[in-house]
């Protein structure tokens, strides 16, 4: 795709707006299953976006808590782990301190939150080893939209944003695998493609420790070795994107996605089951984002991550311009899209 195609397009846009929207749409949904949904919000293919505000979740407070330290590591100079940790780390902070973080936010980023405030704390010490919650690739979708980035410097601040909060592995590779996905399809890779893309991925990355973003990371946990650390975490992926592959081939749209990718509550399930929402529907980007909010699973989340997706491949023009016009933070999240388009 060409750089005049992709300016046209707007990916950045599309993307962050896909996600606000199905952060917003999955918000009501979020805890109940399938039957409650349905007996709220009527029949799942004509779910209609909440309002006249669109309130979204931590899902969307926390990307773009991301894309903010993002910003202000990239706007100083080349991007690594020393540039980007502080203003993340701040973003963070913030984000836990705010009367904003009312939105049922997960106990992983407000237990690591809350060690992250104490100065001079190491960021390793705040991680949540045990934890490989959705916390960690819900929010990291600016990393896969943020132009200039080589592959390494994508990669390692894929990671290095999970960790601050969830220390697992698993978070790690999802995390990474997560950006890599809303990368690809930005840039205009074929989605039928998508799954073999990611697993191929994933194997060249399996055994790749990135010390110079996660520093001595690995050292808190029980493993002998770094390689040993980061494989749990790439091969627990692997499973996941196994399950998918066949779920994009046998499972009936109609049926909840959960039952055949997983509930969303950790990472790499968030990732299978919001992809396999998109690739559902891979032209209809509003009947993605409803199959996710009306799942049994972790709603928001997973109807985020379906947006987001959607959004890369399709650009802004996929959402309705009346649902756009309600979701909240609109003007920050097209103010990022913009900057970003604008440089591709």
């Amino acid at each position: 795709m060409t750089p005049t195609t992709l300016m046209t397009k707007r990916p950045a846009t599309g993307s962050l707006l896909g996600l606000a929207l199905g952060d917003a749409l999955g918000f009501p949904t979020e805890f109940n299953d399938v039957p409650a949904i349905l007996a709220k919000c009527g029949p799942w293919r004509e779910m209609e976006l909440p309002g006249p505000v669109a309130y979204i979740t931590d899902d969307t407070q926390m990307a773009l808590a991301v894309a903010r330290g993002l910003s202000a590591a990239t706007g100083r100079g080349t991007l690594d782990a020393a540039l980007f940790e502080p203003p993340l780390r701040q973003e963070f902070v913030d984000w836990y301190r705010s009367p904003e973080n009312n939105r049922a936010p997960g106990n992983t980023c407000l237990r690591a939150c809350d060690l992250l405030t104490t100065e001079g704390r190491a960021w390793q010490d705040a991680s949540q080893l045990g934890s490989k919650g959705c916390g960690a690739n819900m929010r990291v979708t600016p990393l896969g939209l943020v132009p200039g980035l080589s592959g390494e410097q994508r990669a390692g601040a894929a990671q290095l944003q999970a960790a601050l909060t969830h220390g697992h592995p698993t978070a790690l590779a999802a995390s990474d695998l997560t950006a890599h996905a809303v990368f690809l399809l930005a840039g205009g890779a074929d989605p039928t493609g998508l799954v073999g893309q990611l697993r191929s991925y994933a194997l060249e990355n399996r055994t790749r420790y990135r010390e110079d973003w996660l520093g001595d990371l690995w050292r808190r946990s029980q493993d002998p070795y770094p390689e040993h650390f980061i494989t749990r975490g790439w091969d627990e992926c692997l499973a996941v994107l196994e399950r998918l592959a066949a779920a994009v081939r046998t499972v009936n749209p109609e049926t909840d996605p959960c039952l055949a990718t997983g509930a969303g509550w950790i990472a790499e399930e968030a990732l299978a089951t919001a992809l396999l929402c998109f690739l559902l529907f891979v032209d209809e980007p509003v009947l993605a984002l409803r199959r996710a909010a009306c799942t049994s699973g972790d709603s928001d989340s997973i109807a985020a991550l379906a947006g987001a997706f959607a959004g890369a491949h399709l650009g802004a023009d996929a959402w309705p311009e009346e649902w756009v016009r309600r979701v909240e933070h609109r003007d920050e999240l097209t103010a990022f899209g913009t900057e970003w388009d604008s440089r591709l």
